[in-house]
């Protein structure tokens, strides 16, 4: 052998044995891994097939079926398996396809995920909270709110049915993907909403479908996209309850008011459809106009009569009688009852009517005024008792007041108001009636007629009969017999001689005379004094019987007038 033969050969050998080696290194196969495979046999239920380097391995056929995914295999089929162990206890490798199509769909997810687009994939079980969701392998968790829009009941109909979902978390490391089929809807269904609102216009009336009632209105089907018609938008009259007005599956023609562009929202009337009642209602219903109507709401602070379809008034509180100031209104009115009521106030652009119920009756203060004019006596019952007087019940269900001062003519108020309780029938006379402030003005005092008015002769430097009515330490309360007349006489005015001003001389009952040294009828102010009298008794005795100057005593001269008067006396009574 030559040495050019030796060297082709060692280069053939160089030359194969690289090749050997670049062929290993493409069909080297590493565990968990997923490579490509052919199908070299199909043995009952179970496929054979080589993944290259002289390995086989056996995987069941069912991993080729699943939710979605029909067809047969075949041998020569070529397709990717996951490798679990390159080799087992009898020389085969552990291979599987479904995790292969696992581990390919997650590549494929994770993109779909980061560019927030949606997947397909097809609902095949239950479970606690919601389904599971087989995403071409790989499986997903789809909680069951988030399978429809509105909650479904059954989804027996959505199972084996590719749907398309969002994925909304991923987490690979424990392997858990959440998807929701309702966003998808949502979507859809903002871009039908779109396009239906845009070709709605704001004015226009169209038919629609009433789908559901609320409290406050109804949702009415305008051919794909819901529009609300509220409650107050669906008659000119108070509407309780939608379900007055609409049913459920009627068709109604409604008026487009208001269409809200960015939240789809749009709101529906039918009574803009109607003539509207506030028109001219100024001349329908004029100021101080008397009318009937239906009581037909009541509230805390009035009730609502309803004049016409459509027309309500409101009658304040304050408005509803004369005389219940602080009472509800329910117990005035009652709903459904029919009233008579005066139109007090009309503003048209508010759309407000103010009425009155009181004032179609007759003015209880004008009424006792009438009746019980300035001067005449009344009886009533003791309402209440306060620091400044009495309320008195009086006919016609009004209160008349008694002033501190009215009470007696000689003694405080504050004092004589003690001897009244509640429930007390007295009498009185009607001293003032302002009808304007609703007040009536009473007087207890001058039932008995006013002592000073009725006081006769009495006037100054009058000698008068006094009878003791208290004794004090400064002096004593008189009364002048045959009069109603009290005066208080002071110490200093008790007798002339100072030791003889003593108030204990005297006592309860005693009767004296006195001279009147004031008297004023406007002032009510009558004073006396004993002292007063004594002083002028001495001057005329000392003016009839002499003088200090003629040597007569004091008492000779008092004893001469004495024994004088004396014998007057006695020729009177022979």
């Amino acid at each position: 052998m030559t040495a050019g033969t030796a060297l082709q050969r060692d280069t053939y050998r160089d030359d194969f044995a690289a090749l050997l080696e670049e062929s290993f290194l493409q069909h080297e196969i590493t565990e968990g891994s997923v490579v490509k495979g052919r199908v070299v046999a199909i043995e009952k239920d179970v496929a054979v097939i080589d993944i290259g380097a002289k390995t086989e391995g056996r995987v069941a056929l069912k991993e080729f079926n699943g939710p979605g995914r029909e067809g047969e295999l075949a041998v020569g089929d070529e397709v990717e398996v996951y490798v679990d162990r390159i080799e087992n206890a009898l020389g085969e490798a552990v291979i599987s396809r479904d995790k292969a199509r696992r581990e390919e769909s997650w590549v494929k997810l994770e993109k779909a995920f980061e560019a927030n687009e949606r997947v397909s994939g097809t609902i095949f079980n239950q479970v606690k909270g919601g389904y599971t969701v087989d995403l071409d392998g790989a499986v997903a968790f789809l909680p069951r709110s988030q399978v429809d829009i509105r909650p479904v009941r059954d989804v027996t109909p959505l199972l084996g049915t590719p749907q398309p979902f969002q994925i909304l978390k991923m987490d690979r490391r424990r392997g858990n993907i959440v998807v929701s089929r309702r966003t998808v809807l949502e979507e859809s269904r903002a871009e039908q909403r779109s396009e239906l609102v845009a070709n709605l216009e704001e004015g226009q009336v169209i038919d629609g479908v009433v789908k559901n009632i609320t409290e406050y209105g109804a949702f009415v089907d305008l051919g794909g996209i819901d529009g609300l018609l509220h409650v107050t938008d669906m008659a000119w009259r108070r509407v309780n309850h939608p379900s007055e007005v609409v049913t459920i599956g009627q068709t109604v023609k409604v008026k487009i008011i208001k269409i809200n562009h960015e939240t789809h929202r749009i709101s529906l009337g039918i009574k803009q459809l109607l003539a509207d009642p506030w028109e001219g209602i100024a001349q329908r219903y004029p100021v101080d106009a008397k009318l009937k109507g239906r009581v037909t709401n009541i509230t805390d602070y009035g009730a609502f009569v309803e004049l016409e379809p459509g027309i309500e008034g409101l009658i304040h509180v304050s408005e509803m009688s004369w005389t219940k100031k602080n009472v509800h209104p329910g117990k005035i009115v009652s709903t459904s009852q029919e009233v008579e009521v005066q139109i007090l106030e009309v503003d048209p652009v508010k759309r407000r009517i103010s009425l009155g119920l009181k004032q179609t009756l007759q003015n209880p203060w004008e009424a006792f005024n009438e009746k019980h004019p300035v001067g005449s006596e009344v009886e009533g019952e003791v309402k209440n008792k306060t620091e400044f007087g009495l309320f008195i019940g009086l006919e016609g269900d009004v209160d008349g007041m008694v002033h501190l001062s009215d009470l007696d003519w000689n003694r405080p108020g504050e004092q004589v108001i003690e001897e009244f309780k509640k429930g007390d029938m007295v009498k009185a006379q009607v001293l003032d009636v302002d009808v304007e402030k609703e007040r009536i003005s009473l007087g207890i005092k001058q039932i008995g007629g006013d002592p000073f008015a009725e006081a006769g002769d009495v006037k100054k430097g009058q000698i008068v009969t006094c009878e003791v009515v208290e004794v004090k330490d400064s002096g004593i309360e008189v009364k002048i017999v045959d009069t109603d007349m009290q005066s208080f006489i002071r110490r200093a005015e008790l007798a002339r001689d100072r030791g003889d001003q003593r108030p204990e001389r005297f006592a309860a009952g005693e009767k004296f005379d006195a001279r009147v040294i004031q008297f004023d009828r406007k002032a009510r102010r009558v004073q006396l004094s004993i002292k007063a009298l004594e002083v002028a008794e001495e001057k005329e005795a000392m003016a009839q019987f002499g003088s200090a100057d003629s040597g007569a005593s004091l008492g000779d001269i008092l004893g001469a007038a004495f024994k004088k008067a004396r014998t007057s006396d006695d020729v009177e009574e022979k």
